[in-house]
């Protein structure tokens, strides 16, 4: 049970020091969280240069350090967000030091493609290892739940109904013809299942190689989602029955899927920011289709559309009066509910094309569903 003295303790550090002066004094670790999140949080803090922090890089350090003491990660990553976003600290993750102390996560991967080219030569390397650190810590959390969950999908997928001896999927076909079973009689000791319909695997050699496209929007708000569908491109990639395309935009269009092998090359080839031509990217991938039926359209964009809406909407039809599979996701990460064209939305989901927002979690499930044709596993709300 919460006693009273903890919950004034509580309110002090949530209030900060402009609380009530009967609020619960601070002392030892108490007071140093308290002047962390003073630091940070209190109205003079939030300045251009900010008073709490200033733009002394020794300073920050210091704060940076203090903060992975006193708080969990989770913490600690929302903290150095809030500090980029509200005290204008980017300039100081040009500094190799800078970037050693924080605590990497998807957001700052993100503050660091938006950098780009900014960043100097001396922090290149820096940046490219914090970058790796996080994108390994991604692969490591979808990879083998993406190969495990699409895998079946294809299998699933690629499987025939007049399969050789020796490709017959035994478990499905009884289970497809259950209904043949025959009861033992006199002359028979068994029951027996009439197998009338064989269910099979298709021969390696002879099954379809399905292609997938993301097509993801580099505009500033789509950062994690950047940071996300390169890991799962590169995952993608990696599975042999799948043939993948990236393709990321602005008002321009560039194709990285040569790059694909390595994730992190493709987060250092997008260029975050600038305005947005949906159709511009869409006409791009639908140059790159060859069998319409056998292909997943993945656009991956807050759809605030900057080119010619109309087009863009007759692509998307067109794609799916072909046969494509047309998948659109406001966002691919755990940021929660995001900003999004809800006109553009709705005039996707007339088009039989839903818009939603997207987790991690779930998109080895929509892209199970969408190789086999089935309806999406869309999130309430």
């Amino acid at each position: 049970m919460t006693t009273e003295a903890e919950r004034q303790r509580r309110w002090r550090l949530a209030l900060g020091p402009d609380a009530d002066s009967q609020s619960a004094r601070l002392a030892g670790r108490d007071s140093a969280m308290d002047r962390a999140l003073t630091s940070l949080y209190t109205p003079a803090a939030a300045g251009p240069r900010g008073a709490g922090l200033g733009g002394s890089a020794p300073q920050v350090a210091r704060w940076l350090g203090d903060i992975r003491e006193y708080f969990p990660t989770s913490v600690v990553q929302l903290m150095q967000q809030d500090a980029i976003d509200r005290l204008g600290l980017a300039h100081l993750l040009m500094e190799p030091e800078m970037l050693e102390a924080v605590e990497p996560d998807v957001h700052l991967v993100g503050t660091l493609i938006s950098l780009g080219r900014a960043l100097p030569e001396t922090t290149r390397e820096t940046a490219r290892a914090v970058v790796r650190k996080v994108v390994a810590d991604l692969e490591r959390r979808i990879a083998t739940r993406t190969r495990s969950v699409l895998g079946g999908a294809l299998d699933r997928s690629a499987r025939v109904n007049r399969p050789r001896h020796r490709d017959i999927d035994w478990n499905r076909t009884i289970h497809a013809n259950l209904k043949n079973y025959l009861e033992p009689t006199a002359g028979r000791d068994h029951g027996t299942v009439v197998p009338e319909r064989l269910i099979g695997y298709a021969r390696a050699r002879n099954a379809v190689k399905k292609e997938v496209i993301l097509c993801i929007d580099q505009s500033g708000s789509m950062a994690a989602s950047v940071v996300h569908s390169s890991v799962f491109g590169a995952v993608l990639a990696s599975m042999p029955s799948l043939s993948t395309r990236l393709v990321a935009f602005d008002t321009s269009v560039v194709d990285l899927t040569e790059q694909l092998s390595d994730p992190v090359d493709v987060l250092f080839g997008v260029q975050l920011g600038g305005g947005t031509d949906i159709n511009r990217a869409l006409a791009y991938c639908q140059s790159k289709i060859t069998r319409p039926a056998e292909t997943v359209v993945v656009l991956i964009s807050d759809l605030y559309e900057g080119g010619i809406r109309n087009e863009m909407l007759k692509r998307v039809a067109a794609m799916k009066a072909s046969g494509v599979q047309f998948i659109a996701l406001l966002a691919l990460s755990d940021d929660g509910a995001p900003a999004y064209d809800r006109s553009h939305a709705a005039a996707l989901a007339a088009l039989g094309a839903p818009a939603f927002a997207c987790t991690p979690d779930l998109f080895p499930d929509v892209m199970a569903a969408a190789v086999q044709k089935l309806p999406l596993p869309i999130p309430e709300g």
